[in-house]
């Protein structure tokens, strides 16, 4: 019932549908009928559903008003996690596409000190952004502070104004950034990516 709950009905605008003639009066026999077979026979006699206009291109739609893109490193990994690398791509195909910008967040809670192959971590980001055809890119790193990640991903949406945050469920599976707080701290829409 929860889910049922939080799905958003089809504007009536977009979606005209018609009943076939057929389907004015069930006949008698129906009764008793499976599910199934109702279907069946419902398919046989038909609905027909026309839509105006097609979700995908709304989506395309919103996604070319994006002008700056955050990618989000929140793993240790020197050579990227998958889930990164993954992040690392759609965020420069989307740009390229759509003439974005990029920026890159580095975020951990101990300081550049600690962490040794930290400029290994650096390469590999620039590599696999070149790599989709960015060589030029804002780089942040905010390294040793006592933050939850979600949070300096919301602070650094906010302050430069992002269109779109792209993030791989990894980070939220890796417990690095707090799925829940998602919603409440950043700004913008989040392109979450599968594992």
């Amino acid at each position: 019932m929860a889910f049922a709950s939080s799905l958003l009905p089809a504007p009536v605008s977009r979606v005209r549908a018609t009943t076939a003639p057929e389907l004015a009066a069930f006949p008698p026999a129906w009764k008793g009928v499976s599910l199934a077979a109702a279907r069946r026979r419902g398919s046989r006699h038909g609905v027909r559903a026309e839509a105006n206009e097609s979700g995908s291109t709304l989506a395309v739609d919103a996604l070319s008003q994006v002008k700056h893109v955050l990618l989000p490193v929140t793993d240790r990994n020197p050579y990227l996690s998958e889930g990164t690398r993954q992040a690392a791509a759609t965020t420069a195909s989307l740009a390229k596409k759509y003439g974005a910008n990029i920026t890159v967040v580095v975020i951990d809670d101990k300081p550049k000190e600690s962490f040794p192959e930290h400029d290994t971590q650096m390469s590999s980001i620039r590599w696999h952004l070149s790599e989709g055809g960015f060589t030029e890119f804002g780089l942040m790193e905010r390294l040793g502070e006592d933050r939850k990640p979600t949070a300096i991903i919301g602070e650094v949406a906010d302050e430069l104004e992002l269109d779109l945050v792209v993030l791989s469920m990894e980070a939220i599976h890796s417990k690095h950034v707090d799925g829940n707080l998602l919603a409440e701290f950043i700004p913008c829409p989040v392109l979450l990516l599968p594992l």
